[in-house]
């Protein structure tokens, strides 16, 4: 019978070790590349051109690819293209030179990873080979589970729901910085940690920041932190949330709120990706993914100048917008189910259910605080009523027919119509109205209309409306 020590080395022996792909023109950086790697533990294989770079993806298995982005006969975004195509689950990082934004960010958007700059750093590297080979595996499919906390997760089967739970997947394997776009109460933060808990960072901290709830006059040394005696009160270190996130997720709620001269600081952070304590002389290395998001529209904060572009840049690499749950009515039984069972357990009172005509009262409601609305109706509810079974009149809430319109004008239903299309063709008029007299601008005929761009897109979309050439 061997020995432990000699079955733990037969078991090293016998791990593969993670073959990555190289493709540059430069030998030196191939070079360098491959001696790095190779100290590592990886079996390196190198190329010079995208062509050859196609074949060996499709020969072999590989568990990264680096690719530069100006190749002799094409690009490292057409590489990038190529294996989010057809290499689904393979990281690929993207080399670009020193000064060239534009290029990591496009990279980014079409599915890479991470980017590295010209001259490589060497530690840069090692940290994203080993994030990149610490990604979770790719799930097929896409499902509403709850996960191992117990927490709310995204729930419903809707269009909507569907596509959104499929680019959390997307966007937990790459690096890149997301800015979540939603109305109040539609989930940004649960989207936030879905992307942490399925991204390579998912065993590091998950640090959410509220940017709208901290005095101005506290937000450098809660951002940032202070050394012991920094200023009066300071009788002892703190860390502050860039390295509390280190090596993590920082999660900047209501990021429009950030007073301008707190932008810049953070600006800085970002792109020099150091952070120096109050009453410190050193600044700390950080290896930080940002995700902001806010109920407000961010470019309308730029236009405004209340926020700066070039920090909108930086945050505002890939884009999520949540969707409303007015835009996703079906799924609204199934999250009232979760809803209810999750306060119930919580109360510890038997498990209660909406009879049909309260649930339809529900799917009738537009609700503007979202799901964080529909929690609240449903925890009065359960506080006033002890039945397990209840009904419309003790969720207290109108049906949406009944609801008058802003003017308090009645509206007549066309008898040759049934209701919903007589809505449709109403609401269809309506958009094509304020889309001529904006001379077919969206974002100015949603505001004229007083409804965001996204629902703007979302009920042209529907109703098959589509924007004069």
């Amino acid at each position: 019978m061997p020995r432990k020590d000699e079955h733990n080395q037969t078991t090293s022996i016998h791990k593969a070790a993670p073959h990555v792909l190289v493709v540059d023109d430069e030998p030196d950086i191939i070079e360098l590349l491959e001696l790095t790697l190779a100290r590592m533990g990886m079996n390196v294989i190198s190329t010079m051109n995208t062509q050859h770079a196609r074949q060996l993806l499709q020969s072999r298995s590989f568990q990264l690819c680096l690719t530069d982005m100006q190749l002799p006969d094409g690009t490292g975004l057409d590489l990038v293209q190529y294996i989010t195509q057809h290499c689904i689950g393979l990281p690929v990082a993207v080399i670009t030179a020193y000064g060239t934004p534009e290029n990591a960010v496009a990279a980014l958007k079409a599915g890479a990873f991470d980017y590295l700059t010209k001259p490589v750093s060497l530690n840069h590297l090692r940290t994203l080979v080993k994030s990149a080979l610490s990604l979770p595996p790719l799930h097929s499919e896409v499902t509403p589970v709850e996960n191992t906390n117990n927490r709310r997760t995204l729930l419903g089967e809707s269009q909507p729901m569907r596509r959104l739970r499929a680019t959390i997947e997307k966007l937990s394997r790459s690096q890149a910085a997301v800015y979540i776009n939603g109305e109040s109460g539609s989930g940004k933060e649960l989207a936030a940690r879905m992307i942490h808990e399925r991204s390579a960072r998912h065993d590091e901290a998950f640090v959410p920041v509220n940017c709208g709830a901290i005095p101005e006059n506290l937000m450098e040394s809660e951002f940032f932190g202070y050394r012991k005696g920094a200023f009066t009160g300071a009788d002892k270190d703190h860390s502050g949330f860039f390295l509390a996130a280190n090596g993590g997720t920082l999660f900047l709620d209501e990021v429009a709120d950030l007073p301008l001269a707190m932008q810049v600081k953070l600006l800085r952070v970002i792109q020099e990706k150091q952070v120096r304590k109050l009453g410190d002389t050193q600044e700390t290395n950080i290896d930080v993914r940002i995700i902001s998001a806010t109920h407000k529209i961010l470019s309308e904060c730029v236009e405004n100048g209340l926020f700066r572009q070039d920090l909108y840049y930086r945050l505002n690499v890939i884009e999520l917008d949540m969707p409303a749950l007015r835009e996703m009515r079906e799924d609204i039984p199934l999250i009232t189910e979760r809803i209810l069972a999750k306060i119930c357990r919580e109360t510890s009172r038997p498990i209660c259910h909406l009879d049909q005509e309260a649930l339809a009262v529900l799917a009738s409601y537009d609700f503007p605080g979202n799901v964080r609305e529909l929690e609240n109706i449903l925890e009065r509810t359960l506080a006033l009523c002890s039945d397990k079974k209840i009904g419309k009149n003790e969720l207290q809430l109108k049906p949406k027919e009944t609801q008058q319109s802003p003017s308090d004008t009645p509206i007549t239903p066309d008898q040759k119509l049934p209701l919903q299309d007589y809505l449709d063709k109403l609401e269809k008029e309506s958009i094509n109205k304020a889309l001529d007299q904006t001379l077919h601008n969206r974002t100015a005929a949603a505001k004229l209309l007083g409804i965001t761009v996204r629902s703007m897109r979302y009920r042209m979309d529907r109703l098959g409306l589509h924007l004069k050439k």
